[in-house]
C-alpha cells in the first residue's frame, strides 16, 4: 500500500509539473483569450459579452490567425465606446461571428469601412457573436433601436441561420430562439445563461483557454468519439453548402421557412423595425458553380426563399453572390481564410460598398470604404 500511494504521489507530482509548464508556455503565447459571455437572464435579457477588455483572438493549435480586438463598454467587439446621448444618425449592423469578425482588423470589418466612409456625420455601431441566428437578432435589433435610439439596420444573413433560429435545432445558452405554440405557431424564447464555475475558472487559465478556444477541445473530443463509434457503426458523410450541412430534407425546410416567416414578422413587431429602415445582406455560395447539388443544398434554397419573402415584406434584399462571383472571375482572389471559413477583409469589403449602394445607405450620400484587403 505505501509503494502505490507514493506512486500515485509522483504521478500526480508529475503531472502538476507537466501542467505547471504548460501554463507557463502558454501565457507567452497569443492564445485565445475568450470574449467571455455574461449571464442573461430576466434583468439583463440580451446576450453580451465582459465589457471593457482589449482580448487577442486566435484559432488553431499552431495560432494560423491571430488577432487584436477590443469588447466595448456595451459588450460587444467594436473599437468605439456606444453612446446613447449622441445626437448624429445610428445605423446598426447586426448578426452572427460574420460581424462579430474577431478574425478581422477592426477596421477592415463590414461595420469598420462603413464607419469610416459614413463619418463624421453617421456613427456605425454592430450588435453580434458567434453562433447567433436571426432569432437572437431580433433582440439585439430591438435593443439597438430602443436603447440607442438607432434609425437604420443592416442585418447579416448566413448559412445556419434559418434552422438554428428553432430550438428544435439549437439552444444556444443566452440566445433567443423559436419554439412551437400549441398551435404550431413559432414564439420567441429565451434561454438564460449562467457560466458555470469551472468555466470561469477556466478563463483564469492559459493553458484551460488554450485547449478550449484554440485546440477547440469541445468539439473535436465528440467528433473523435464517434470517429470511434464508426467502427461498428459506419457514419455517413455530410456535404457542406454556405458553411452549413447541404441536407435539405423536407422537415428542416418547412421549418426554416417558418422560422424566416417569423423572423420577418417580428422585426417590424417584436423589434420595432419598419421595412423602410432595414436591409439585409446574405451571404451566398462565393464562386460560380453548375454543380446541381449545390444548386439544390439547403443553404441555396433557404437563401433564395429568404431574399424572396423579406422583398415580399417590404424590406430590402441584396444578394452578395454578383459581386463575389464579379470579383472571382477578374482577379481569383478567395473570400475567406485559409483555415477559417468566415469572411477575410476581401469579403467584407465588398459587402460594405454592397450597403453603401444600397437604397438604405445611397441616401446619405457616403463615400466609397477605403481599406487594406
Amino acid at each position: 500500500m505505501r509503494d502505490k500511494f507514493f506512486a500515485a504521489i509522483s504521478i500526480l507530482i508529475g503531472i502538476a509539473l507537466a501542467l505547471a509548464v504548460g501554463e507557463a508556455v502558454c501565457r507567452f503565447l497569443p492564445v485565445n483569450d475568450g470574449l467571455m459571455a455574461m449571464p442573461v437572464n430576466a434583468s439583463a435579457p440580451v446576450f453580451h459579452f465582459t465589457p471593457n477588455r482589449n482580448v487577442t483572438w486566435s484559432r488553431d493549435w499552431n495560432f494560423s490567425i491571430v488577432n487584436r480586438i477590443r469588447v466595448n463598454n456595451a459588450g460587444y467587439v467594436n473599437e468605439q465606446n456606444y453612446e446613447a446621448n449622441d445626437s448624429r444618425p445610428l445605423l446598426a449592423v447586426v448578426g452572427d461571428s460574420y460581424v462579430e469578425a474577431a478574425m478581422v482588423p477592426p477596421q477592415d470589418t463590414l461595420q469598420g469601412r462603413l464607419a469610416k466612409a459614413l463619418a463624421p456625420a453617421i456613427r456605425v455601431y454592430s450588435f453580434a457573436a458567434s453562433g447567433a441566428p436571426l432569432s437572437q437578432y431580433l433582440a439585439w435589433a430591438r435593443e439597438a433601436r430602443e436603447k440607442w435610439k438607432a434609425q437604420a439596420l443592416i442585418i447579416v444573413v448566413v448559412g445556419n441561420d434559418f434552422d438554428e433560429s428553432l430550438a428544435i435545432y439549437k439552444q444556444g445558452p443566452g440566445f433567443h430562439h423559436y419554439v412551437a405554440g400549441a398551435g404550431g405557431a413559432l414564439r420567441l424564447q429565451r434561454f438564460d445563461y449562467e457560466p458555470s464555475l469551472l468555466r470561469l475558472a477556466a478563463r483564469k487559465s492559459a493553458l484551460a483557454r488554450y485547449v478550449l478556444f484554440n485546440l477547440q477541445a469541445h468539439e473535436h473530443l465528440p467528433a473523435l468519439a464517434n470517429e470511434f463509434m464508426s467502427v461498428v457503426r459506419p457514419a455517413r458523410a455530410d456535404n457542406f453548402v454556405g458553411n452549413t450541412s447541404a441536407s435539405a430534407d423536407a422537415d428542416r425546410l418547412r421549418w426554416s421557412k417558418a422560422a424566416v416567416l417569423a423572423f420577418l414578422h417580428d422585426l417590424s413587431a417584436y423589434a420595432g423595425w419598419p421595412p423602410g429602415s432595414v436591409l439585409c445582406v446574405v451571404d451566398g455560395i462565393r464562386y460560380p458553380s453548375d454543380n446541381p447539388a449545390v444548386a439544390a443544398s439547403y443553404f441555396v434554397q433557404m437563401r433564395e426563399f429568404f431574399i424572396a419573402a423579406a422583398r415580399r415584406a417590404g424590406y430590402e434584399a441584396t444578394d452578395m453572390d454578383p459581386a463575389f462571383f464579379t470579383h472571382f472571375r477578374a482577379t481569383g482572389e478567395r473570400f475567406e481564410f485559409p483555415t477559417d471559413g468566415h469572411w477575410n477583409g476581401l469579403a467584407h469589403l465588398l459587402a460594405a460598398d454592397t450597403a453603401l449602394h444600397s437604397a438604405l445607405l445611397s441616401g446619405w450620400k457616403p463615400t466609397a470604404p477605403q481599406a487594406s484587403r
